[in-house]
């Protein structure tokens, strides 16, 4: 049986953190970053965000 779910994301400031916590389904995952780690997860989304645009624009014959 596939479950059908919705997915969310909210990013929220606490006092000296950056709260992302992420909503599937029933469940939901909290993390905490500080602002080193939050730009450093920043940076990487965009590059791998980039990445998988190049990607798609690659034909495979």
């Amino acid at each position: 049986m596939v479950r059908d779910f919705e997915r969310k994301i909210d990013v929220e400031i606490e006092r000296t953190k950056i709260r992302i916590t992420v909503f599937h389904g029933e469940d939901e995952e909290v993390v905490k970053l500080n602002l080193e780690e939050a730009e450093e997860l920043a940076e990487k989304l965009e590059q791998a965000i980039e990445d998988y645009s190049q990607r798609k624009q690659i034909r495979i014959d």
